[in-house]
């Protein structure tokens, strides 16, 4: 199977496809390729519009999701909440079939993930978030520069996008729909990730996640 590689909003920032910063993700990426040679096993780019004005933060590619198909949120069940609100939000366009080929398209909207490689058990470390994160989640975002708003898909992509905007972790508490004044004057909504875990607990529902995405519209205004 050939997989198509989605195109970034932010190219010069992108990782390159053996990127070696972090030793574990780096093994663990090696041993996916011989175990799946057909997925994407890379790290995985941004997607979306770059001339966004929302930037959408994630954590780090699913195993079976983005590691596989090679397009953040796409291929495992955290992406079909977030397509789907994009959408109904009129934030994207198309149909959204869990494959980079689908043609959906973003409106205004960028996704940035805190992390760019499929970590072990889903869990990167800290060293390796402070690792892409200097190396290309801060750079990613300040390449999208007609941001205004931005959500931050769980406390990791939360404390990521606060150190990259220069804050003080004390000074922004996260809590779902909590809004934050970031020192550069944007505004961060956190929500808590759309996970296939939080969806099923309960602790995240469709409405609780679209109010996340009307709030960044009125913000927009």
């Amino acid at each position: 199977m050939s997989i198509i590689r989605p195109s970034s909003p932010t190219p010069p920032t992108e990782a390159p496809g053996d990127c070696p910063l972090c030793p574990r993700l780096v093994a663990f990426r090696h041993a996916l390729r011989a175990e799946h040679p057909d997925w994407w096993n890379a790290p995985v780019p941004n997607f979306g519009d770059p001339d966004a004005w929302l930037a959408i933060c994630g954590l780090a590619p699913g195993k079976q999701g983005a590691n596989r198909t090679g397009r953040p949120f796409t291929g495992d069940f955290a992406g079909l909440l977030l397509y789907e609100t994009l959408l109904k939000f009129g934030l994207a366009e198309g149909r959204f079939e869990a494959s980079p080929d689908d043609g959906l398209r973003l409106n205004g909207v960028a996704i940035v993930n805190s992390v760019k490689c499929v970590p072990p058990q889903n869990k990167p470390l800290p060293a390796e978030i402070a690792t892409c994160t200097t190396h290309y989640f801060q750079p990613s975002l300040a390449a999208l520069a007609r941001v205004r708003v931005l959500v931050a898909l769980g406390q990791i992509a939360h404390v990521a996008t606060i150190r990259t905007m220069g804050g003080r972790q004390c000074d922004y508490k996260f809590g779902h729909l909590a809004e934050h004044r970031l020192p550069d004057g944007r505004i961060l909504v956190d929500s808590y990730h759309c996970s296939r875990y939080n969806q099923n607990t309960g602790r995240l529902d469709a409405a609780m996640f679209e109010a996340v995405f009307a709030r960044a519209l009125q913000l927009r205004r």
